[in-house]
């Protein structure tokens, strides 16, 4: 059965060869057909792969907080497209394995036990994203055992007065607080212009998006199958 890996979408050409690695490593470790698509900013969409892709198929949105995208646009999407033999899945939301995966990246980043960790999401005013954002936060902190600060990362100009504080702010707060080092788990799947905006934002540590750590996979797997399941209990 077909797999459609339905990413978000970046302007930048690293986040898409990331998308199209963890589709290819997702496709030798399934043995299934893996299609990436992109909901918003670049192509192909979801449609233009059904398009081209004939039988059933199980669309995975691979999000880490269940907004806009994951509730309405993508649903809508597939709707729209006619087909009845493509399942939707969950979506990777702040699953416990990722969680552990951005903890692996703040290791690799050289974080140390006692630094004072943020953990940075991509800014959201959807309450579910919110909420998801939040969970992923406590989950991070019970599994460091120390307290972990959630900061969006937020983009755009306008004055100091008319912006949202994001991780910067977060940091320097910190920081104004007693905190001697500061280090930032990035909540993101995959490089462009939010990852880079993060590391900008005057930590002594950033770690790398989650991309395609083993943890990816897992869940894309996980979500595929229990689709599937699903699909044929249907049938």
């Amino acid at each position: 059965m077909n797999l459609l890996l339905i990413a978000h979408g970046t302007r930048d050409p690293a986040g898409a060869v990331v998308t199209d690695r963890v589709a290819e490593r997702a496709r030798l470790r399934l043995g299934v057909p893996v299609h990436a698509c992109y909901a918003d900013v670049r192509g192909p969409t979801p449609a233009d792969v059904l398009a081209e892709v004939g039988g059933p198929a199980v669309a995975v949105p691979a999000f880490l907080a269940a907004g806009y995208h994951v509730r309405a646009d993508v649903p809508e999407q597939l709707r729209a497209t006619g087909r009845s033999d493509v399942v939707l899945a969950d979506a990777f939301g702040p699953d416990p394995v990722l969680v552990a995966a951005a903890a692996e990246r703040l290791t690799e980043a050289g974080a140390r036990p006692d630094d004072v960790v943020v953990l940075a999401v991509a800014a959201s005013s959807d309450p579910h994203a919110k909420a998801d954002g939040a969970r992923a936060a406590r989950r991070l902190g019970r599994l460091l055992g120390r307290p972990v600060t959630l900061a969006p990362i937020v983009l755009g100009g306008g004055s100091a007065a008319q912006r949202r504080p994001g991780v910067a702010d977060v940091v320097a707060r910190l920081r104004s607080e007693g905190a001697n080092r500061v280090a930032v788990a990035s909540w993101l799947l995959a490089p462009g212009l939010f990852q880079r905006n993060l590391e900008r934002c005057g930590a002594d540590v950033v770690a790398a998006p989650l991309s395609d750590h083993e943890a990816v996979l897992d869940v894309l797997a996980s979500r595929y199958r229990s689709a599937q399941r699903s699909l044929r209990l249907l049938a």
